[in-house]
């Protein structure tokens, strides 16, 4: 490995013209992926410092304002002049597209990287970038604005460190959210982590005021145990295997649990290979060759070979292999085309296998022992898959007898809604369009597919009248999605708890046995009015809780004359009071007191560090004293908390005491009622003050009792009904809010969110306890509208 990374390192392929003209083309889409894409291309650089031996921790922070900081500790982009481009090597990184030392074998042996474009590709779609480096003895830093520098690298200061901190801002003219979801980057992350055993990754989320940091001394081992953390595991210890050949380096742990399905997690220089490739085409080849010799050494099994498949039931497996140019498939980079990582695979890890079965018997009986149960069921499932094939147009009576069928051929045209139940069946059969709209109704939930086989699977009446009306076929061999009868599969459900576990089956079943209809955008969610409103003789239907907030926000507001201004100039300022309210409702779901929380948001030393300083406590406990706040509460005292060495303010009535702290002021909800009270008080400070077309005016001392007024005037005269279930609106009134194409929203379901749906659904009807526990402990605040 070259210690040598310098101004020489860099090698540049091409300009970075079209890149802002085209974005899809580098980073994929310009949606959610291709944001959060900008955030994983910087800090692949650093993953490929770590991967170098250069570098050890990372830190990631998204700012308040939507912009995001990455930090590392290695060597530094080079700052001097670049051989033949003649400006910084600085500049040349981040304004030239395929400038890096990842193309230059003797910088970096393996790289990641989305399609290797680099952090040029941010810089070009980001509003601003501001780079600053630790090298050679100096901080050097250069600003960016949509790509083009705004000056030379200026030296900023000296330093004995080294590093490299990119901030950078997504531009809103380019992409079509800006939001960051803390989620989907800690999940990257943690991957991330445990790929490269011994890096520090940390995640600051300056927006709602948390943090996480990712670090796996366990490497992939830890990772396939965490991936199983809600099953039930059939040994404890991950078979792990670990070698090198012909310059490509394998990692592999393997896991068994007591479901029936397969997961193998792909990685080649840390990219997610999620269509598989070679390297995994080289890993099954070698465990079926390795459990088969020992089987027939053995003389084990009598009935024929176990299948791959067989012995790869209830297996996790995460596969993690390093090498340089590797060949990827498409523009995705989801499917590895290096025929050298096959052979490199399968020679590591078959004979690993092998000197592991020889050494761990009775693990190898076990994993057999269900092999051989696969074996029996898949032989039952064969012949129960004939009574699901796809039967030809022609043969319209081998279809079930509840599908009411549309007319249309092209599966390109047809879409079949699956709902629940008979009633909500026939209001959907009234109410389609029978030229290009098919209805299969459901009985109850249906079988929970994780803990079956496929044969027990295709014993369910209603997943084989599923299976019959798709026409696709199931199975391996069987499933075959050209032959699909309907390209939009909608599952229509209620708005309940019920509805939401019918639908979250029903993913699992396709994520686990139809996966490419997902891949190929064929599976829907519908989006049926959770309200009905109705005023006098006109009613409407309302589709979600914003919806309902934004209908009742207009109504009460026309009945406002404040200034003579119309009362569209106080919308925005009202949409600010409700979010300002949810935050509020969180608070004392969390058991703070609504005054309290009020009250202190508008204390303008309000902050964590306030809590350090027992004077300052006591300045505040006399700024509530002035106010003559929380008179109801008789003890009211300065208390220091040794834990966490900070000081508190309690507060005791009768049956309830309260503590004020830094707890308070650092979440986020807390953040939220300060910055929208500053918001609103540039506007206007208390008493709030409101006129009404009659001219009567009233007014409010807090912001909480303006936004409960404006609530009970947006409901005067209002009937608001929640709908509990599709079988309530009639055939009309369910084709205009949730079938007819041209007015019904529906959500597409996408691998991720399958992926979400299977491990919740794993975690919350698996027989794994304490993960389920601590999942409902930290989410039961968050209910709303229960069904009881």
């Amino acid at each position: 490995m070259s210690e040598n990374y310098s101004e020489s390192s860099i090698k540049v392929l091409e300009g970075l013209q079209a890149v802002r003209q085209r974005p899809g083309m580098y980073i994929g889409s310009t949606g959610v992926r291709g944001l959060h894409h900008l955030v994983y291309e910087v800090i692949d650089n650093s993953i490929d410092e770590a991967m170098a031996g250069y570098c050890k921790n990372i830190s990631v922070i998204l700012h308040v304002d939507g912009s995001v900081t990455v930090e590392d500790d290695g060597r530094g982009i080079p700052v001097g002049i670049h051989p033949t481009a003649k400006v910084s090597t600085l500049q040349v990184v981040l304004t030239v597209l395929h400038a890096g030392g990842k193309f230059d074998t003797n910088s970096y042996k393996t790289s990641g990287g989305l399609h290797g474009v680099g952090v040029s590709v941010v810089n070009a779609l980001s509003e601003s970038l501001t780079a600053v480096v630790q090298r050679d003895g100096g901080i050097f830093t250069q600003n960016f604005e949509r790509g083009k520098p705004t000056g030379e690298v200026q030296r900023t200061g000296n330093s004995s460190k080294t590093g490299t901190k990119i901030t950078f801002k997504p531009d809103g003219q380019i992409f079509e959210t800006l939001e960051l979801s803390y989620e989907i980057l800690a999940k990257r992350f943690r991957e991330l982590a445990y790929l490269n055993k011994g890096i520090k990754i940390k995640l600051i989320d300056e927006r709602f005021d948390v943090s996480e940091e990712f670090h796996a001394e366990g490497g992939i081992p830890s990772f396939v145990k965490y991936i199983n953390k809600t099953k039930n595991l059939i040994f404890d210890e991950p078979i792990y295997v670990k070698g090198e050949s012909n310059n490509i380096i394998v990692e592999l742990a393997i896991i068994y649990n007591d479901s029936y399905n397969e997961n193998i997690y792909s990685y080649v220089n840390n990219i997610h290979t999620e269509e598989g490739g070679t390297h995994e085409a080289g890993f099954k080849a070698a465990l079926t060759k390795a459990f088969n010799s020992y089987v027939t050494k053995n003389n084990l099994v009598k009935e024929n070979n176990l299948s791959g498949e067989d012995i790869r039931e209830g297996m996790s497996a995460v596969l993690s292999i390093k090498m340089t140019d590797p060949v990827f498939e498409g523009q995705t980079k989801t499917k590895l085309g290096s025929n050298n990582a096959k052979t490199a695979v399968e020679s590591i890890v078959s004979p690993a296998l092998q000197d592991y079965m020889e050494e761990n018997g009775i693990i190898v009986k076990k994993i057999l022992e269900k092999a051989l149960q696969a074996y029996m069921a898949r032989e039952a499932a064969r012949k129960a898959k004939e009574l699901t094939r796809r039967k030809s147009a022609l043969e319209r009576d081998s279809l079930p007898g509840k599908l009411a069928d549309c007319h249309e051929k092209d599966p390109a045209k047809a879409e079949v809604f699956i709902v629940e139940g008979d009633s909500a069946g026939g209001s959907a059969k009234q109410g389609r369009n029978s030229d290009f709209q098919a209805i299969l109704p459901l009985r109850g939930k249906i079988l929970n597919v994780e803990k079956a086989r496929l044969d027990k699977m295709l014993s369910s009446q209603e997943i084989r009248n599923m299976i019959t009306a798709f026409g696709a076929g199931i199975g391996k061999d069987a499933f075959n999605p050209e032959k699909l009868r309907y390209h939009k599969i909608i599952i229509m459900t209620d708005a309940d708890v019920d509805g939401a576990h019918i639908a979250t089956l029903l993913l699992t079943f396709f994520f686990r046995h139809m996966r490419e209809l997902i891949e190929r955008g064929y599976i829907y969610l519908a989006n049926p009015p959770l309200y009905k409103v109705t005023r006098g003789k006109s009613s409407r239907f309302v589709k979600n809780d914003d919806e309902l907030e934004n209908f009742l926000l207009d109504s009460a507001l026309s009945d406002f004359n404040i200034d003579n201004l119309k009362s569209e100039r106080y919308k925005p300022l009202f949409i600010q009071l409700l979010k300002y309210q949810k935050h509020l409702d969180k608070l004392i779901k969390k058991g703070y007191n609504e005054e309290m929380a009020e009250t202190f948001a508008t204390y303008k030393d309000m902050d964590a560090k306030l809590f350090e300083s027992k004077q300052k406590v006591e300045q505040l406990k006399t700024y509530l004293d002035s106010i003559n706040a929380f008179t109801d509460y008789m003890n009211v005292g300065i208390v220091f908390n040794e834990e966490f060495s900070k000081y508190c303010i309690s507060f005791e009535k009768k049956h309830e005491k309260i503590f004020i702290d830094t707890h308070l002021v650092s979440s986020g909800d807390f953040k939220e009622l300060r910055r929208i009270g500053s918001y609103i008080s540039e506007i206007g400070s208390s008493p709030y003050k409101i006129t009404l077309k009659d001219n009567s005016t009233v007014e409010f001392d807090r912001l909480s009792s303006l936004i409960n007024f404006v609530d009970t005037r947006g409901r005067k005269g209002l009937d608001i009904s929640r709908f509990k279930g599709l079988g309530e609106m009639n055939p009309e009134q369910l084709w205009e809010t949730t079938m007819d194409p041209e007015k019904r929203s529906l959500y597409k379901i996408s691998i991720e969110d399958a992926e979400a749906a299977d491990e919740l659904f794993s975690l919350l009807m698996g027989d794994t306890v304490g993960p389920r526990r601590e999942f409902i402990e930290m989410n039961a605040l968050n209910v709303r509208n229960l069904d009881i």
